[in-house]
């Protein structure tokens, strides 16, 4: 039974962090692990409620207080089996999810929530040390074959969920290596790669056959996919930037973000990318404070720039919930991610009017500072414009959707308002036997979002290829 007092006892902790003078001169894993003896405690703060909001707060809809239950009393094996139940990558979750099932806690009414991220990385990272967690290959093959484009966490949960139903699913990736955000968008300080490929490597054993350098364009010819397998799944992600029509956007120096995080993460991997934009030494200005922003901020920082701020277009948020925005609803409040610790500046409200420049290269940005109007508006602060130094601007201001060319010609013009392509139940299009997931489907969103999508697509699949063997 959970301890009736355990969250009145016990103190909230969470995974602590390497120095900041030691981790900002290389590129390995910010946090350190949380002792077994420490996740046992974290767990037992656990309240086990009847009525568990975390696990709706969770998208993955994960059995929290049960694995809190099994981790208190030390079977952690057990955990494990819970855990896989309904994630397929915890060990990407629980470092890169953003928890939404922590602020869905009860506890967070009034006091810190359970730390769920730090015991659902414990579990999985445990499970792997003892060899619990080995290739699941099917006890039969349907002889039927699906088609994932895009190795994002969208299209590896959709494979792996099919290829243990006993499917052949072949992975196309354009990229030379699978992953996709994952790889080329996370930097290995947050996700070391060697976590990604073990998790690969296991697919692999289980029947999933990666083919990479595969545009997804290149695929939908006449004698294209659905020639050639039974269903397609397309993970394609929403890849096309939100850009900023401004004067002097065709300045050199100018890079969305995900060029630059590209780069980095080639870099390294000791596989420098030709072109790629260089922040070493330069006056950096990042547009957007969401994730990617911060992504760029701490890998800038490894690399050694000048100098570096992150600039976001809205007031800067409350440190506390506020009257209109009560618990369990998501909290519109300050957020730091460890990259803010390290170094650089963070200004909100300010509104860029125009890039400027010499030599045809960028030198500084143009911009005015906004303050909250009536009714929830933005108003320019009179007085307020300056010219801000930079030499490298690059771009984080979020996805519109997919890019072109990501999809069949038969779906190319059916987006919706949003950006994003209308499904059916379960990812279903309408294309016979073509099906969606992930962020082509939710917009750019979290990454267990996307694990979910990707669930719910592979059982619509599976149930659709059943009904034709009956």
């Amino acid at each position: 039974m959970p301890d009736p007092l355990g969250f009145i006892r016990l103190a909230r902790a969470t995974a602590p962090e390497r120095p900041v003078a030691e981790r900002v001169r290389d590129h390995a894993e910010v946090h350190l692990p949380m002792p077994p003896s420490e996740v046992a405690v974290q767990a037992r703060r656990c309240m086990g409620c009847a009525v568990p909001f975390c696990h709706h707060g969770c998208p993955l809809h994960n059995y929290i207080p049960d694995w809190n239950r099994l981790v208190e009393g030390a079977d952690w094996r057990r955990a494990l089996e819970m855990l896989e139940r309904t994630n397929n990558f915890p060990e990407f979750t629980g470092r890169l999810c953003p928890a939404p099932c922590e602020p869905a806690c009860v506890l967070a009414i009034n006091a810190e929530p359970v730390a769920i991220k730090e015991v659902e990385l414990a579990i999985v990272e445990r499970g792997f040390a003892e060899g619990w967690i080995r290739p699941r290959r099917p006890a039969r093959l349907s002889g039927q074959s699906v088609a994932v484009v895009g190795s994002g966490p969208a299209g590896l949960a959709a494979a792996q969920q099919l290829a243990r139903l006993g499917h052949r699913v072949t992975v196309f990736e354009r990229q030379d290596l699978p992953g996709g955000l994952l790889r080329y968008g996370i930097p290995d300080y947050k996700l070391p790669k060697s976590i990604l490929d073990r998790r690969l490597a296991q697919m692999v054993e289980e029947g999933v056959t990666f083919l990479c350098g595969r545009p997804a364009a290149a695929l939908y010819g006449p004698w294209g996919l659905l020639a050639q397998f039974d269903a397609v799944c397309l993970a394609v992600g929403c890849r096309q930037l939100r850009d900023l029509a401004l004067p002097g956007r065709d300045l050199s120096g100018i890079y969305p973000a995900m060029d630059y995080l590209e780069g980095r993460n080639r870099w390294v991997d000791g596989r420098p990318q030709a072109g790629a934009p260089s922040a070493a030494g330069r006056n950096v200005v990042i547009l957007g404070g969401g994730d990617t922003g911060a992504d760029c901020l701490g890998s800038v920082l490894r690399e050694g720039c000048a100098s570096v701020r992150q600039l976001e277009l809205l007031p800067e948020p409350p440190p506390s919930r506020a009257a209109d925005n009560p618990w369990p609803e998501w909290p519109r409040v300050m957020r730091w991610s460890p990259a803010h610790e390290e170094g650089g500046e963070r200004a909100f409200g300010v509104e860029t009017l125009a890039f400027v420049g010499e030599h045809r290269r960028v030198t500084g940005l143009r911009v005015r500072r906004l303050r909250a109007g009536p009714g929830g508006s933005l108003e320019a602060v009179p007085g307020s414009g300056s010219v801000m130094p930079a030499d490298l601007v690059l771009l984080a201001m979020g996805f519109t959707g997919p890019r072109a060319g990501d999809l069949p010609p038969e779906l190319q013009g059916a987006l919706g308002e949003r950006g994003t392509l209308p499904v059916g139940s379960g990812g279903t299009t309408s294309v016979p036997a073509v099906f969606a997931c992930g962020d082509v489907v939710e917009g750019a969103s979290l990454v267990v979002r996307a694990i979910a999508s990707g669930r719910r697509c592979a059982e619509t699949i599976h149930e659709k290829l059943a009904g034709q063997l009956d």
